[in-house]
């Protein structure tokens, strides 16, 4: 029974997702139209970027450049600095998830020794707003983000065009933030080190790379792009096979049925398509901030007529509450397992900090949305 809870906290968005299209299934039978409901090309692909950014952050290649940029500053707010520009820019190829897990526990033991608590505490956060606002840009940089740039068929400086204006504000404020940091002056040594072994298994996951990026572009089919990551690493690094996080497909896949399945009841499709339609933008803000913004991506799509403003309003959405983006709940669990051994502020304290810096970053991007955006 323990082990069951453990799972459904760990788990509650793939648990959720499990209840929904497990309740529409008793309206609309599982049949064969279950399997047209999945995005199967958003799987694919999302399956090869997971495997490849694993495979890379298995041989510490984003460790060392963290070590090598951090190595080249000398005060605690340009530290702070450095560390949260790596997971603005990061995220943008990366996911906003595996910037702050990469990043995340190499800020806590570097800052930890050399600031006080309270600045690790800020810094965390402002790397989690950098990391959710500087995934918006690319079609690379979050899970909604692909899936909407599959769908959405517009060329890819076309769908850059949409968020860009949000990262540029959200670049901004994150600069001003930083001031808030103390200039104490500190002392960081390099130690990147790599080997021959390490260099040869970095330039195949860089191609594993490309042709991921050339499928996301359209230029090879997603299923090449998968079943090379999927061969590859069989051969060279199975670890990062096991290191991809399946739940995070099977959410999807759970996601599809129950948002297929709605689609398949006219009146209540009809229903969630006035509400949605027009409020694109307010709606996908205020859903992400229950739901996360991943399922209410899959959620409103399929009844959205605007799906540029669902696009700006389920990035910006992932700022506000703590479960508004799961990649915020990542940086609060590295933080709070942290906290103690390292004496830093409580998660209580991180969370009231966390949502105040959230919910003004949230409210700069809905007033420039609703003033002056379209």
């Amino acid at each position: 029974m323990r082990s069951l809870i453990a799972f459904i906290k760990k788990e509650i968005v793939f648990c959720v997702a499990l209840v929904c299209a497990a309740v529409s299934a008793i309206f609309i039978p599982p049949s064969k139209a279950y399997l047209s409901y999945i995005d199967w090309n958003t799987l694919l692909i999302l399956f090869a970027l997971m495997g490849v950014i694993a495979a890379f952050r298995s041989c510490g290649l984003f460790d060392r450049l963290g070590t090598m940029l951090c190595a080249r500053f000398h005060s605690v707010r340009a530290l702070s600095a450095v560390l949260v520009a790596l997971c603005f820019f990061t995220s943008m190829f990366i996911t906003n998830d595996v910037a702050l897990l990469t990043f995340v526990p190499f800020t806590i033991t570097l800052l930890a020794p050399v600031a006080t608590g309270n600045t690790v505490m800020y810094t965390v956060i402002l790397q989690t707003i950098a990391a959710n606002c500087g995934s918006m840009l690319t079609p690379l940089g979050n899970p909604q983000n692909l899936f909407l740039f599959q769908q959405m068929n517009l060329p890819l400086k076309d769908f850059i065009a949409v968020p860009l204006p949000f990262t540029l504000i959200s670049a901004v404020s994150l600069a001003l933030a930083l001031l808030a940091v103390p200039k104490k002056a500190i002392s960081v040594q390099s130690v990147w080190k790599s080997s021959s072994s390490s260099h040869t298994k970095e330039i195949i996951y860089a191609i594993l790379f490309l042709l991921c990026l050339l499928s996301v572009l359209r230029f090879i089919p997603k299923y090449v792009a998968a079943l090379s990551v999927l061969v590859v690493l069989l051969i060279v690094n199975r670890k990062a096979l096991l290191q991809i996080d399946y739940m995070l497909l099977l959410t999807f896949c759970a996601f599809f049925i129950f948002t297929g399945n709605i689609g398949s009841a006219p009146q209540i499709k009809q229903m969630l398509t006035d509400i949605v339609s027009g409020h694109e933008f307010i709606s996908a803000v205020a859903s992400s901030q229950i739901i996360s913004n991943v399922p209410a991506t899959l959620l409103l799509f399929p009844f959205t007529q605007d799906t540029r403003s669902l696009l700006a309003g389920v990035n910006a959405g992932g700022l506000g509450t703590l479960v508004a983006s799961l990649a915020s709940l990542i940086s609060y669990k590295l933080y709070a397992q942290a906290a103690d051994e390292q004496q830093l502020p409580s998660g209580k304290k991180y969370l009231a900090l966390f949502t105040v810096c959230n919910v003004v970053m949230l409210a700069l991007l809905c007033a420039y949305a609703l003033l002056f955006w379209k």
